[in-house]
């Protein structure tokens, strides 16, 4: 706003008062509005946005419990965990398995000679670059050596250009000076590491460890892994060994020793079942939660009722609609085909889901293996809630998201009418107070005039009566 003030010293009026009257009511009614539509654009759009990011975590987690094993209830266990662990997960069933394992897979490591002077050995103490060349599955790695690069800064090139190929080196010290070791992530046999050039880190090296494969038996059945880490041996089942089995006879130094095989399962837990289902149920909470948050009529401290932000909103009664009406729909192939059969209940106050445990065990009793295809498939509860909700969760498309741009797009419209509300009262400022500023001068003329006048008169009186 324009900064002139009139004092009207002139014509004794206050002419800034009058002036700044006419500007705010100028002004107040365009102000209010933007003020209004600005406030409830904001609050609006901070309300989908909260809603919006609850639904993105529901399906996300619905599309983790449908890839997770959730809802199978498989647990994988071990006899002993110190030679293996395991997991189930999906295609994973009921079975159990003998398990010896006689030997680890381990990744190629090599050894350089020592360097007396430690990490800080200079390598190339030549006026040239010189090249270390690193071989492993007939692909070569070559590391550039600059003129005086020190051991220190080799190991740094090989872990930079090649940590993702598969290659680790780091310096091992200890009173005799520092070597650089050289390791494949990439393990098992044929995955050799050799060393050449013209580095001199090349010359003298030392194999410490050859590569080579896992052995193991599943009931009986011989097999070799490049890993220690096996998911392809049992459908859904994923193996890590650990250590090699113990001998079955202490002492045994005989070229293949019998070992005591581990006993590997997958069962059925309820307790599993159930650790799933009340995920669920706590994904289902949390978006419900977010929804009548920004929904609910509630009541203030004189008991009036207050509306909510979006309380009434068209396209939440929708959402809220589309979501309850897949979970109450029948589905699965078993005996029981809903969730409230198994003890799944809906609060009548709050829509809040919570678990029956008397109900839940005495399902589990006779029809565990029914909650699975209450879930899963292209028809379960996971899927159909996701398809339900596409609609409104699409990243840029979705009815959500396209309310949310619209909000962004008036705020930024009612931006345009403030800076153009503010030029206009500025101008219509600016024009009063020349004008005010022009009769403040006027009047003070005519005053003047008028006491010339009356001074005139007044001489020519006082002349006559003498």
């Amino acid at each position: 706003m324009a900064g002139t003030t009139v004092s009207g010293v002139g014509s004794g009026i206050d002419t800034s008062g009058i002036i700044t009257s006419l500007v705010n009511a100028e002004k107040a009614p365009k102000q209010l509005q933007i003020n209004t539509q600005s406030q409830k654009a904001t609050t609006q759009l901070s309300s989908i946005g909260k809603i919006q990011a609850a639904l993105d975590a529901f399906r996300g987690a619905l599309k983790t419990q449908g890839t997770d094993n959730s809802f199978s209830g498989l647990v994988g266990t071990s006899s002993d965990e110190k030679v293996a662990t395991m997991t189930a997960g999906a295609g994973a069933s009921n079975g159990t398995f003998s398990l010896v394992v006689s030997q680890l897979a381990q990744p190629s490591k090599l050894s350089s000679t020592n360097f007396a002077g430690g990490a800080s050995s200079v390598v190339n103490k030549g006026d040239t670059a010189t090249t270390l060349t690193i071989s492993q599955s007939g692909k070569n790695f070559d590391v550039s050596v600059a003129p005086g690069a020190t051991l220190q800064q080799v190991r740094d090139s090989i872990n930079s250009q090649f940590g993702t190929a598969g290659l680790s080196a780091n310096i091992l010290t200890d009173s005799n000076g520092s070597r650089l070791i050289l390791t494949s992530t990439n393990g098992g046999a044929g995955t050799d590491l050799t060393m050449s050039g013209n580095s001199g880190v090349d010359t003298g090296y030392t194999v410490v460890n050859p590569p080579q494969n896992a052995k193991y038996t599943i009931d009986g059945i011989a097999a070799e892994s490049k890993s220690n880490n096996i998911t392809d041996a049992v459908s859904g089942v994923s193996i890590k060994l650990l250590t090699v089995s113990p001998l079955a006879t202490a002492g045994d130094t005989s070229k293949d020793p019998v070992r005591t095989a581990l006993t590997i399962s997958v069962s059925t837990s309820t307790t599993a079942l159930k650790s799933g289902v009340k995920g669920f149920v706590d994904t289902y909470n949390a978006l419900l939660k977010a929804m009548t948050a920004e929904t609910a009529v509630t009541k203030n401290a004189a008991g009036d009722p207050v509306a909510a932000t979006l309380t009434g909103d068209s396209t939440m009664r929708t959402l809220q609609s589309a979501i309850r009406n897949e979970f109450n729909t029948m589905s699965g192939s078993g005996a029981l085909k809903s969730l409230a059969q198994f003890g799944v209940e809906t609060d009548q106050t709050t829509g809040l889901l919570s678990i029956d445990d008397k109900q839940w065990d005495n399902a589990m009793k006779t029809n565990a293996a029914d909650l699975s295809s209450i879930f899963t498939g292209k028809d379960g509860l996971l899927a159909r809630l996701t398809t339900a909700t596409d609609a409104y969760a699409k990243p840029t498309t979705g009815l959500l998201a396209t309310r949310s741009t619209s909000l962004s797009d008036s705020l930024k419209d009612l931006a345009k009418q403030q800076t153009a509300l503010d030029q206009r009262i500025d101008a219509y400022q600016t024009t009063l107070t020349n004008k005010y500023a022009a009769m403040d001068t006027l009047v003070a003329q005519l005053r003047q005039q008028s006491n010339n006048v009356l001074g005139t008169l007044n001489a020519l009186n006082n002349q006559k009566n003498n």
